[in-house]
């Protein structure tokens, strides 16, 4: 029986990620630091050993020369909805939302996320290694539930952490979750976290708003124990949340979408609240973001704000993937006279090491420094160019398939013969 449990152990266990060294590639480390001709990476055990110029390389480890090649991190998705939905538009496959439930801070995404769905791979073979996966808020309330950082390798444990923040809508979607106007929304926050502490002395009332399950979830938010993710637009809202954190400062807040954050930068920065934003926002699609300017980001990194880039509602679960084309807009910018953008290795940190950070996870991923989790992928090109393509990716040290629903299609369908299209297609 001991022998059977050991064979089943063996079975169960995952597989250990071995000894790889990736030489004579332009490596990038994504700490904002410039690339390296040459570098050598080494992974093992699943994670980063060692990184930069001159490097040992151990002996007995497989080599993967990189010559021509560019090797950098993997892109880590600063805010996304991937793996909860399979199609948007099909409920039965949808769970960024529960729009009917009774509870609200106390959903957990954790247990929804899909590995199978086709935006994983998609987004894997694009070179997104990691993602911040938050819930959308039920319509009824502020909160929306935890998030949770995952990954996007070719398995069924996608989780990296779980319960890593609370997510939040403030602004004009806030305001119309809470009654119709921001007093009310502010009214409704504040009662919400009082509930929490009542909760945590044990003097809940029967008659309070919040389910018990939804005031226990809120109580590391009130205790800064567990980040709150803030979706907030303009101007005025950020300031309004601002103001919260002053009078609440056990408040660990991070501001998501922030459009019109460039107003207000210095007042962002003086805070130390950093911020997940949409990078290509230009237009004024909304009340709450008249102010709308690719030269957003540009200019809170330049007003000593910290910035990842995000995706809130733009395609969020499923094109994690548009980062790198919209880090590249930023480089591009700096060569638009008025503008304001980002020189390249800050951009590409804004994608990687940055996000990693402000979720509380930076020395875990988003970089290739020693110690790190080995996600690493190599490009043909620079990644910031829509031309790149990805022809590797490693997750915690292990190789992983590039294979999609895609590239199935095109090879079935590239050179067809007689048979292989359906029957509709038959003359």
């Amino acid at each position: 029986m001991r022998r059977l449990l050991t064979i089943l152990a063996l079975f169960s266990a995952p597989a250990l990620a071995q000894t790889i060294v990736i030489t004579g590639g332009k490596l990038v480390i994504g700490d904002g630091s410039p690339p390296i001709e040459g570098g050598i990476i080494v992974l093992g055990n699943g994670r980063v050993v060692a990184s930069g110029r001159n490097v040992t390389i151990p002996a007995g480890a497989q080599q993967i020369d990189a010559t021509g090649k560019w090797v950098t991190p993997g892109i880590v998705a600063g805010f996304s909805r991937i793996g909860l939905a399979g199609v948007d538009a099909v409920d039965d496959s949808n769970d960024t939302s529960a729009n009917t439930s009774p509870f609200s801070a106390s959903l957990d995404v954790a247990s929804a996320i899909n590995p199978d769905v086709a935006a994983i791979a998609i987004n894997r073979a694009a070179g997104v290694t990691r993602a911040v996966v938050s819930p959308e808020a039920p319509g009824g309330s502020l909160f929306g539930g935890q998030g949770a950082m995952i990954d996007t390798a070719n398995d069924a444990s996608p989780v990296t952490r779980a319960r890593l923040f609370q997510f939040a809508e403030f602004g004009e979607a806030g305001a119309r979750r809470s009654g119709g106007s921001r007093p009310a929304l502010y009214a409704a926050f504040r009662n919400a976290l009082g509930e929490a502490r009542d909760y945590q002395a044990g003097r809940l009332r029967e008659d309070s708003i919040l389910k018990r399950a939804d005031a226990a979830a809120l109580v590391p938010v009130v205790t800064g124990v567990q980040k709150l993710v803030v979706h907030v637009e303009s101007a005025a809202d950020i300031t309004s949340v601002l103001a919260l954190k002053r009078e609440l400062p056990a408040l660990d807040l991070i501001l998501v979408g922030v459009t019109e954050g460039w107003r207000v930068a210095a007042q962002i920065a003086a805070a130390k609240v950093p911020v997940i934003a949409s990078a290509v926002n230009d237009l004024p699609g909304s009340f709450e973001r008249i102010a709308a300017t690719q030269s957003n980001i540009g200019r809170m990194k330049a007003a000593g704000v910290t910035v990842a880039i995000g995706m809130i509602d733009d395609d969020d679960t499923r094109q994690a993937m548009y980062a790198t084309q919209y880090a590249g807009n930023l480089v591009a910018l700096t060569r638009v006279p008025g503008a304001v953008g980002m020189n390249w290795d800050d951009a590409f940190a804004a994608i990687t090491s940055k996000p990693a950070q402000v979720i509380g996870l930076g020395s875990e991923i988003g970089s290739l420094q020693p110690g790190r989790r080995g996600d690493v992928v190599i490009w043909d090109g620079d990644p910031l160019e829509v031309t790149s393509g990805v022809e590797a990716v490693w997750i915690d040290g292990v190789r992983q398939s590039l294979e999609t629903r895609q590239t199935r299609l095109r090879a079935r369908y590239a050179n067809p013969k007689e048979g292989d299209l359906p029957k509709a297609y038959d003359r």
